[in-house]
């Protein structure tokens, strides 16, 4: 799998469009959806790679370490959707063209 991700970065040009929102099939995601939102309106992704681990700062000013992960989907009208996950949150949505 990690050599599929590979070929589509290697093919994928360095221009990149973040959004707060995306449209699946099934409705539309948003940023600090939970993974299993994101699952139930997308389906699964073609690819979801584990990154690793992230310290993060609450509210309470307490530091806790969350796991990242980043799916992919796509091709959709040439289009490539990267979607990193942090604590089980979408923190970022990234569309990239493919050629």
């Amino acid at each position: 799998m990690k050599k599929l991700i590979c070929s589509l970065l290697i093919a994928l040009p360095l221009t990149t469009h973040a959004s707060s929102t995306l449209r699946c099939d099934s409705g539309l995601i948003s940023l600090q959806d939970s993974t299993s939102i994101v699952s139930s309106k997308c389906g699964e992704p073609i690819s979801r790679e584990f990154v690793g681990y992230r310290e993060v700062q609450d509210e309470y000013g307490f530091y806790n370490e969350v796991a990242v992960e980043e799916w992919a989907y796509g091709p959709r009208n040439g289009m490539f959707q990267f979607l990193r996950f942090e604590g089980n949150r979408l923190i970022k949505i990234d569309s990239k063209r493919g050629r």
